[in-house]
């Protein structure tokens, strides 16, 4: 019992990290000269789609901030909590990934 526990705990801190950076890395193409926040959701998508699964990618959401007089693009990325492996789930996972806009 204690080795499933665990390889489920390692398991949920797989998909919390990749999540984490997915969200950041759409955030730095989301706030290159040029780009969007469309942008930052497609390429978040696009990377959690090919280390996960299509189905932890349902809810990417970007907008631009404003922190300490600073604009920032900010990715949320919403996806299920895997229960048992990657079957079923037991509640929801937000991450935030941020990333200084570029002025163009």
């Amino acid at each position: 019992m204690l080795f499933v526990a665990i390889v489920q705990l390692t398991l949920v801190l797989h998909v919390r990290n990749t999540l984490i950076d997915s969200a950041s890395e759409g955030a730095r193409y989301g706030a290159l000269a040029g780009n969007d926040t469309d942008d930052a959701v497609a390429r978040t998508r696009q990377l959690v789609d090919g280390a996960l699964s299509s189905r932890f990618s349902d809810d990417v959401a970007a907008r631009r901030v404003e922190r300490d007089g600073l604009e920032l693009v900010q990715v949320d990325v919403t996806a299920p909590l895997p229960a048992l492996g990657f079957v079923g789930a037991v509640g929801s996972l937000t991450v935030h990934g941020h990333a200084l806009a570029e002025v163009p």
